[in-house]
């Protein structure tokens, strides 16, 4: 099979950023709760709840475009979704790392590289 480290990564970013989105959409307010405490003392603090729909839109598209990706790949070998899914997800993983760093939060922010790691692999095997 051709392009399994492909599809692998991008049912990686996919399981990652379908259940991240599942999450802030059906716990809403516990998110924002918490979150309003987590930017307390930052620039977000009275933008939470854009903040959060903005990464949960981005997550979502991150999300539904890796699926569609690896679809792609299995199917014929297409690498345009998948492309896209990887790039939309190395955004998504920079403004989230951006708010982490806000929030002076190093240890959550250091969890991100590690997810952006093989989001910026994928982007480079599937230019």
């Amino acid at each position: 099979m051709n392009n399994i480290t492909s599809i692998l990564i991008l049912i990686f970013l996919a399981i990652t950023f379908l259940q991240s989105g599942y999450d802030k959409l059906f716990y809403w307010k516990d998110n924002v709760e918490w979150l309003k405490g987590h930017f307390a003392k930052t620039p977000l603090k009275n933008h939470v709840p854009l903040a959060l729909l903005n990464i949960l839109i981005l997550e979502l598209i991150s999300g539904i475009l890796c699926v569609v990706g690896c679809v792609e790949l299995f199917v014929n070998n297409g690498r345009i979704f998948g492309f896209y899914g990887a790039v939309f997800s190395c955004i998504t993983l920079l403004m989230l790392l951006f708010g982490q760093r806000l929030a002076k939060d190093y240890d959550g922010a250091r969890t991100i590289v590690i997810y952006f790691i093989p989001a910026i692999l994928a982007v480079y095997w599937l230019n």
